[in-house]
């Protein structure tokens, strides 16, 4: 009982911190059900067991001397089918539950019945993560934005070693590597903060490599991207090195102008000949499955 208490003691207090348990969006709803369901299967053995365990201690104790003791028992049909059985039955409905949320929650698959999604690019950097925004023509730092309610459309590759990108909130993780293309499909339900973070350990700026995820009223996203395009920073070619280099804790930064095709430039700035890791919509290879 003690250590119950405490395990809810601890709980409560790092609610905050247990975003995957307060969902945001219909994806991130999706996967937290699918881990109780998957919970709920799985306590179908924990519990008799559990139970069991105690009841045996309690009835095969010492003192009790009415207890049927039997050292010889070898073999019982009825104990063995019972044995393997049950937990037979539930690997096959786990891995039934699995398989179709597998389908459902493709992260390449577009949201349905959420209208034209915004496309957003990503790049995974040491140590921050970069968003570009082709149809704006815009760039920012460590902020993704979008409007509540409207689906987004992530393309994500890395810049660097593998990265992963992760807002426990609206959707689950997807790896970020470089000369690699990974999507993600994104939705929030209304407006609000929320916190994306590399899930993936890479080096010495690690623990500083988180980013804002803002989810505003379209008339907020209008004036946030109008606000961008009032930044003085273009990116480009030229200037993307310096923005690329390593650093650590990088305050939100936005850059009013993207050269077209740098997030090409930049996964195929990769590629070998014979050795093409992108993955481009509807075709191409080695794609790294989301956990």
């Amino acid at each position: 009982m003690l250590a119950v208490s405490m395990a809810l003691l601890a709980g409560a207090c790092d609610l905050k911190r247990a975003a995957v348990l307060d969902p945001k969006g219909p994806i991130a709803l999706a996967e937290r059900d699918l881990l109780f369901d998957a919970f709920c299967v799985m306590m179908i053995v924990i519990v008799p067991v559990i139970i069991l365990t105690l009841w045996f201690a309690w009835r095969y104790r010492a003192s009790n001397t009415s207890a049927q003791y039997t050292p010889t028992w070898s073999n019982s049909v009825k104990i063995d089918a019972f044995v393997w059985s049950i937990p037979a039955i539930i690997v096959i409905s786990l891995g039934v539950l699995l398989w179709r949320s597998t389908y459902k929650l493709d992260p390449y698959r577009p949201i349905e019945n959420a209208g034209p999604a915004i496309e957003v690019q990503v790049v995974a950097q040491d140590w921050k993560w970069l968003f570009i925004y082709p149809e704006q023509g815009i760039a920012v730092v460590n902020q993704l934005a979008f409007p509540a309610g409207r689906p987004l459309s992530l393309r994500i590759t890395s810049d660097t070693v593998m990265n992963s990108f992760y807002v426990p909130q609206l959707a689950g993780q997807i790896y970020a590597m470089a000369g690699m293309q990974t999507r993600l499909q994104l939705l929030a339900d209304q407006p609000g903060k929320f916190v994306g973070r590399n899930s993936q350990y890479s080096g010495g700026g690690y623990s500083d490599q988180h980013f804002e995820v803002v989810s505003l009223s379209q008339g907020d996203f209008d004036a946030w991207v109008a606000k961008a395009k009032e930044a003085p920073g273009r990116l480009d070619a030229q200037t993307y090195p310096a923005q690329a280099a390593k650093s650590r804790a990088v305050p939100i930064t936005y850059y009013s102008a993207v050269e077209p095709g740098l997030y090409d430039q930049i996964i195929a700035k990769y590629r070998h000949s014979g050795h093409a890791h992108t993955q481009s919509q509807g075709q191409g290879t080695n794609v790294p499955a989301r956990r």
